[in-house]
């Protein structure tokens, strides 16, 4: 048996090892420009696109692209992932390990096996680096101009207009030049073959992959003055689905079926993009027609309560909130959001109590201590709200509005070296540079804390020279939020 299991690891292993050889580009810029395109090219995405920014949402999503990750060779970058606000069906992955799927893709899946599907071909295209086979025959562009091609090409095809695309390649490159780094069939070939192996391996069914693939062939995305969206940046997609359907057919066993429950993390984080982050009254109207055929369901319930506080009805929403509390005590995704509801109905008393028990449940609490800080500052215990918010940055660095109440905090403690140091930061990460430079200066004249003046020297090398007249910089760390959750 230990020689079947080592002959069968053996096989996989090679099969791996030939797929990659095979999709690796023989020619391509070189890992270092591969990483520093990502960078510069997150300068465009996050001007122009939405991202969320809900703990719960953000954590659930990078934790599946990690756990895909496993099932791959090792990788020269740190994957990120994020969710764009946007109802649009599509994703998309730029050079440097940075993976994007919209929230109208994910609200349109039924399952973990389709976000798992979509995220492992995104991986697959990063992996085989294609982007980047297909930028070293265009070297003779300069950075900055590769960046806003990359950056053209997902940003026409998410709007599905063509004229957003050309905008940022105009008068640098022709529009044919910037189309020739899209995906090819051969490509999408690649990606999938690959990206199957991949989720099979990690244990989802490639079912899921072929499932959200014809939900997207039959969303129609033309008009007189715009361009397919998915099939534009992924190509080929009947082919796609063939070449899938058939290999599943002849990998029966890979058909995993999964347990009553399995897709709860996914059935939330679904709900919560679409009672928070959709259009209200829509998403008030789904989940009343969803309570009004099953009023017992837990899940709806919550959305309900999610989508009556997004619309100011927050009585009503903690309410129901406490009919799934009453079934779920130590649920500390509801007390957290009951807490920010109370929160934000300037309830401050209950607001820290629950929270308080929200945050003891889950040690990663992020939106919890968040709040629970914040409700700290409207009672005026400002020392204890400092304590929380130094425990929400030690336990998460990228929680940015974390830093701006820290610093409002210690400015209301008189302790100005610090509030300028922490607003330094706010203002770096959401890319105001003139601002940071001006808190981050004067932190350096008061401060005597050598690992602070240390990180405030870093941030000012990051930065560069100021530009006249340029309020809006932004950030170097692709992975700092910058959009939090609405009704903050």
């Amino acid at each position: 048996m230990k020689k079947l299991l080592a002959k069968k690891h053996t096989a996989i292993a090679l099969g791996l090892v030939c797929l990659l050889m095979w999709c690796t580009p023989a020619r391509a810029i070189t890992v270092k420009e591969e990483d520093k395109l990502g960078r510069e090219s997150m300068k465009y995405i996050v001007r122009q696109f939405q991202l969320v920014s809900d703990p719960t949402i953000d954590d659930y999503v990078n934790k599946i692209g990690q756990k895909l990750l496993k099932y791959m060779p090792p990788q020269p970058f740190t994957y990120h992932f994020y969710v764009i606000n946007k109802d649009v069906y599509n994703a998309f992955a730029i050079p440097g390990g940075h993976i994007f799927i919209y929230s109208g893709l994910i609200e349109a899946m039924d399952s973990e096996d389709e976000l798992a599907g979509i995220l492992g071909h995104e991986i697959s295209h990063v992996v085989c680096r294609h982007i980047s086979k297909n930028i070293e025959r265009s070297k003779k562009f300069n950075l900055a101009t590769m960046a806003g091609m990359v950056a053209g090409i997902f940003l026409g095809a998410a709007t599905g207009d063509a004229a957003a695309m050309q905008a940022l390649t105009i008068g640098s490159v022709a529009a044919g030049q910037t189309a020739a780094l899209a995906y090819s069939r051969d490509d999408e070939s690649q990606a999938d073959q690959l990206g199957v192996k991949c989720i099979v391996d990690a244990g989802y069914s490639p079912e899921g992959l072929l499932d959200i693939l014809k939900k997207i062939r039959g969303k129609q995305w033309f008009g007189s003055d715009q361009i397919p969206t998915y099939m534009m940046t992924h190509p080929a997609i009947e082919d796609r689905i063939v070449w899938i359907d058939g290999w599943a057919a002849a990998h029966p066993k890979s058909l995993v079926k999964h347990q009553a429950g399995a897709n709860r993390a996914f059935d939330r984080t679904k709900i919560r993009l679409e009672a928070l982050y959709g259009d209200p009254n829509v998403a008030l109207d789904k989940f009343e027609k969803m309570l009004a055929k099953n009023p017992d369901d837990d899940d709806v319930v919550y959305g309900y309560a999610l989508a009556l506080a997004q619309i100011g009805k927050r009585s009503e929403a903690i309410k129901q909130l406490k009919r799934v509390q009453a079934k779920n005590a130590l649920d500390p995704l509801i007390l957290t959001d009951m807490g920010r509801i109370y929160f934000l109905d300037g309830r401050y008393e209950e607001a820290v109590n629950t929270l308080e028990g929200a945050v003891s449940i889950g040690a990663d609490n992020s939106e919890g201590l968040f709040y629970l800080g914040r409700s700290r500052m409207e009672m005026n215990q400002l020392e204890k709200a400092r304590n929380v918010f130094n425990k929400l940055i030690d336990k998460d660095t990228e929680y940015q509005q974390a830093y701006y109440f820290l610093g409002e905090t210690e400015g209301r403690l008189n302790d100005l070296p610090d509030a300028h140091y922490n607003l330094g930061q706010f203002y770096y990460m959401k890319g105001d540079y003139r601002t940071a430079r001006y808190h981050l200066e004067k932190a350096q004249a008061m401060l005597h804390d050598h690992e602070k003046l240390d990180h405030i020297r870093k941030i000012m090398e990051a930065m560069g020279k100021p530009e006249r007249g340029n309020r809006q910089g932004l950030r170097l760390n692709p992975s700092q939020r910058l959009i939090h959750s609405p009704a903050r």
